[in-house]
């Protein structure tokens, strides 16, 4: 099914989180998996539709991350296209989105869009979309690596997975949500679903196959013992502490602001340190 369309990696500049968003491209239409943060990222996404000289059919979503949803509006403009995703998708895009405007408003201006526009097509667990001969299935993990994560399947033998922020490609990662524990409960479980030939397109870097489970693994939980071995005590030595034990497994600078984001926060969850 997969090898009767073109999968487009479409990544945004640095500015823009390097994420990754997709468009598969069918005969006759095109299916896009995710948007951008920024609007100028988004508005160069909808141009790769436009030079595909075909219709968007519908864009599903793989979690609740504003990386992955808050362009969308640029990307469907005046297209009246499904936007998929899970309940637990939809719920958490539109109960958070006053707190993403205060933090991401001060943090992008202009380039954090104005109006956002929000799923508007709800599926459940191991549900079957069809668009011009292109099935897409749902995997619903609950919370993961967001507040709510759900890969999505390109045909039926589950060996092309848009898994979303589930695996990270050598890059650092953002656990600040605090579901590390369900993150790595969702892991075992994947790394034991799919073909040993499945290909991950993933929202950083990739794609990659299954042998990247081991290495996300290792990272956070590398990620929560360094939190847990800090002396919190002396907040400022804590995190250049941790920081110095994760760039020791990942030494590269790819959004290493996303892990220093989180250190606090998972601090603060394992009862380390008083809440922001």
């Amino acid at each position: 099914m997969a090898a009767a369309s073109l999968i487009h990696t479409c990544m945004a500049s640095p500015a823009g989180a390097d994420v990754n968003a997709y468009l598969v491209e069918t005969s006759k239409g095109v299916v896009g998996v995710d948007s951008m943060l920024t609007v100028s990222d988004s508005r160069a996404l909808r141009r790769r539709v436009d030079a595909l000289g075909k219709p968007l059919l519908a864009v599903l979503l793989t979690h609740s991350h504003p990386d992955h949803y808050g362009g969308l509006n640029e990307l469907v403009g005046d297209d009246e296209v499904p936007i998929i995703a899970t309940q637990g998708v939809h719920d958490v895009i539109r109960r958070d989105d006053e707190v993403k405007e205060s933090i991401l408003r001060p943090m992008f201006g202009d380039e954090w869009a104005q109006q956002r526009m929000f799923p508007n097509t709800v599926v459940t667990d191991g549900e079957t979309v069809e668009f011009d001969g292109m099935r897409f299935s749902v995997l619903d993990l609950g919370p993961s690596e967001s507040p709510h994560d759900s890969p999505w399947l390109l045909g039926d033998d589950e060996r092309v997975v848009f898994l979303g922020d589930q695996i990270y490609d050598h890059k650092h990662c953002y656990l600040a949500d605090g579901f590390y524990a369900e993150w790595l409960a969702n892991i075992e479980t994947m790394r034991d679903r799919f073909p040993a030939d499945a290909v991950f397109y993933i929202g950083h870097g990739g794609p990659v196959g299954p042998e990247r489970w081991s290495w996300q693994r290792d990272y956070i939980e590398r990620f929560i013992d360094a939190v847990s071995r800090a002396d919190w005590a002396q907040p400022d030595e804590a995190k250049a502490s941790v920081i110095a034990v994760m760039k020791e497994y990942e030494p590269s600078d790819d959004l290493q602001f996303l892990m220093e984001l989180s250190i606090e926060p998972v601090a603060a969850r394992l009862g380390l340190l008083t809440p922001a």
